[in-house]
């Protein structure tokens, strides 16, 4: 496929692989990549050590182009920021944020910046600052969402930006694909789907969780934080939506009782294996994830619904 994110990122197939905190590592990323899609390595919270550590083992995995997804919100985004311009990585991600002070740097050392954009507001300023694309996520995807629908924001950030536009929100197959394409997109970010390939080095349990999940299983939290989070159903799940409603009764709800309820609790289910009392982040396409397969299983089989279909 030659899409102009093919030709400018150097990538055989317009595939993203959605940037999972405390999942998305140099195994994942590098299996992605080395499978013709864009594999990106999340470096979440995580102090810039740590995101080293990734970035250099990756390149020791892959000879492909990869990215790194940083999120805004992190104390420690400025060494990150630092660390991607010496490690010469040529494309950069980011969330929860404003990426506008960190953009002259990107410039300086040829990195392609692609924010995730949850409006058309939000891809509008971000293609007046200078971003290489923009990837359109809905609220169907699992993790922080926004308030449109993958099927209302793709077309509406089209129409309204001259860069490429990558589709993202409930995209698992070759038909979520070629939705997305339809929709003006020319590339789609996928997450929950990797979640269960075999380089995923997340909990077996986690896996376990998204392979039994249905159509339903997801739910939304945080709402009364103002920072939803879409989540697979399960003990925490209860407890934030039982804490939400006893909070919103009140003159002055205590937000501070949310922090408490969700920290750490990515990493109790990703590391430890806890999907009862931990986060299981999950896209609402959980319930057609059915099997484990390698990431260029994963990639190959997409591609070939995706051509079928626009032939």
């Amino acid at each position: 496929m030659e899409t102009r994110l093919c030709k400018m990122l150097g990538i055989k197939y317009p595939i993203f692989q959605g940037a999972m905190a405390w999942i998305a590592d140099a195994s994942l990323a590098s299996a992605v990549s080395n499978a013709g899609g864009l594999g990106i390595i999340a470096a979440g919270n995580a102090p810039a050590d740590v995101v080293e550590k990734e970035i250099k083992e990756c390149k020791k995995l892959t000879d492909k182009p990869f990215g790194v997804n940083i999120m805004l919100l992190s104390p420690f985004v400025d060494d990150i920021v630092e660390l991607v311009c010496r490690e010469g990585i040529k494309v950069v991600t980011t969330g929860a944020g404003n990426p506008s002070k960190y953009m002259d740097k990107f410039k300086e050392h040829d990195i392609c910046l692609i924010p995730v954009v949850p409006s058309v507001a939000q891809a509008k300023k971000m293609e007046k600052i200078g971003a290489s694309a923009v990837i359109a996520e809905g609220m169907e995807s699992g993790g922080h969402i926004g308030k449109l629908t993958t099927m209302a924001l793709v077309p509406q950030v089209v129409d309204a930006v001259t860069i490429p536009v990558l589709a993202a929100g409930g995209i698992a197959d070759g038909r979520g694909m070629a939705a997305g394409f339809m929709l003006g997109a020319e590339g789609v970010q996928i997450g929950t789907r990797f979640l269960v390939a075999n380089e995923c080095t997340v909990h077996e349990n986690y896996k376990n969780k998204i392979l039994k999940a249905n159509d339903l299983s997801t739910v939304i939290t945080g709402n009364i934080t103002g920072h939803p989070v879409r989540v697979i159903k399960n003990k925490l799940t209860n407890a934030f939506l039982q804490a939400e409603k006893e909070e919103m009764a009140k003159d002055t709800p205590d937000l501070a009782r949310f922090d408490l309820l969700g920290r750490g609790a990515l990493q109790k289910s990703v590391k430890e294996g806890d999907i009862d009392n931990g986060s299981v982040m999950s896209g609402q396409i959980a319930g057609m994830v059915n099997k484990e397969q390698s990431c260029s299983e994963i990639i190959e089989e997409i591609m070939q619904e995706f051509n079928a279909l626009v032939k």
